[in-house]
């Protein structure tokens, strides 16, 4: 029963459970209130009689003092103080002991008589002339008090319900007005073309920073959507070539069955296919460099350099520091781009290849990879770290190369605060240069 009241509730609009809460709390407020003002009507109409009764009771109580006859009156009574037995000649009080004890004590006591009559009596304690301890009791009927009591309550509580339904109507509206904007923002989010934003309300409120927020996932969406479909424009390019080629030359080889030519045609397609397999390494790779970036740590540029270095080959050249030289990325990046821009750079070099790194105070950790290959035009730098670009595309066919390398590296360095650029070499080629945040 609770969990399908719990899921029923669940269900329910902020608007409805906004609304049923308030009037809920208000309702309980209201009650303890109601509840309070009842009990405290009741003991100012208590007070009062009790204020009147002291004030009765007092001056016959000084009379008594004085030695005047006493004057037995139903409304005032004189009685032995410890047993409440009258001593004015008239009837026994009804007075309990319990009740005699309180009224000694300066305390009110309620008598209650059938049907649903209430006395309220209040004493004076006295010593007379001779000695003798009395108690002077004035009496006074509570007439309607039950009553005035009863609708009290009533009308209290009548007005906490109807009260509560106000506070739990003007809620609807409220939060009815007050979600309007999100009403407009998801409309607008029904319809939304591609390229375009979310209405931002004018108050500066939560509505107005989540629809900012909304925007701002909307244009990540955006962009993200705009590097899938320039993706895979470039990747369907750039797949189709090898694919043609391999196609045309096996149809060069079905059709011509000479051994001689078939070698030839087996070896270009060997040659292709090693291609096409380089190129859909680097998509998977560029694809994986795209997801979540590894947390950041402190990585030894320097040691990853030398361990690159000798693992490619003895024709790189290293100019390092003898200490660490720690940069802030994650260590299978920086991998990755002293593989790529290494790589590249022993591609086209003819025989000289030098990676160095410097830290620099205030500036980061340089990295500079340089080689003795034709080099990079001035035009063409700004767009060698682009995806499939490539600064010649026979100098890149023969070479091996899927214009991703760069690519991949210049990613990994900016997504970690770094950047990376081209210039020329002193050597005559081709210079890289990476900046990575140092650590500290």
């Amino acid at each position: 029963m609770i969990t399908r009241l719990r899921v029923w509730w669940q269900r329910r609009t902020i608007q409805f459970r906004t609304s049923v809460v308030a009037a809920a709390v208000a309702l309980i407020g209201l009650g303890v209130v109601a509840h309070a003002g009842a009990g405290i009507v009741s003991w100012l109409l208590i007070d009062s009689v009790d204020a009147d009764l002291k004030r009765i009771a007092s001056g016959t109580a000084n009379q008594v003092a004085a030695g005047a006859p006493v004057a037995g009156r139903p409304d005032v009574r004189v009685l032995e103080e410890r047993t409440g037995a009258p001593v004015d000649g008239l009837p026994s009080a009804n007075l309990s002991e319990w009740q005699i004890v309180e009224l000694s004590a300066g305390t009110g006591v309620l008598d209650f008589e059938a049907p649903a009559e209430l006395h309220r009596w209040r004493g004076v304690p006295v010593t007379d002339p001779a000695g003798r301890h009395l108690l002077v009791a004035a009496e006074s009927r509570l007439v309607g008090f039950a009553d005035t009591a009863g609708r009290t309550g009533k009308l209290l509580s009548f007005g906490s319900v109807l009260a509560a339904a106000l506070v739990g109507f003007a809620t609807w509206i409220v939060v009815h007005r007050s979600l309007r904007p999100v009403d407009r923002i998801r409309s607008a989010a029904a319809e939304l073309p591609e390229g375009e934003r979310l209405p931002v309300p004018e108050a500066a409120d939560e509505i107005r920073a989540l629809a900012e927020e909304l925007n701002t996932m909307l244009a990540r969406r955006d962009a993200d959507t705009e590097r899938l479909r320039r993706f895979t424009g470039d990747a369907a390019h750039e797949l189709r070539n090898p694919v043609a080629s391999i196609r045309a030359q096996a149809e060069v080889a079905v059709m011509h069955p000479d051994p001689e030519i078939a070698h030839e045609t087996l070896q270009d397609i060997a040659l292709e296919a090693q291609r096409l397999s380089t190129l859909v390494e680097s998509l998977l790779a560029l694809a994986r460099a795209e997801r979540e970036a590894e947390p950041t740590q402190r990585v030894d540029l320097v040691a990853a350099v030398r361990r690159v270095a000798e693992r490619l080959g003895e024709e790189v050249l290293v100019d390092v520091p003898d200490r660490p030289v720690l940069v802030l990325a994650a260590p299978a990046e920086v991998s990755s781009v002293l593989e790529n821009i290494i790589g590249n750079a022993l591609r086209y070099s003819r025989t000289l290849v030098r990676a160095s790194v410097q830290a620099e105070p205030g500036m980061g950790v340089r990295l500079v990879v340089d080689d003795d290959g034709p080099g990079i035009p001035a035009e063409h730098r700004p767009r060698v770290f682009d995806r499939f670009y490539r600064v010649e595309e026979d100098r890149a066919r023969t070479s091996g190369g899927a214009g991703l390398g760069l690519a991949l590296a210049a990613e990994a360095v900016t997504r970690r605060g770094g950047t990376a650029h081209a210039t020329e070499s002193p050597e005559g080629g081709a210079r890289i240069e990476v900046r990575w945040p140092a650590a500290p």
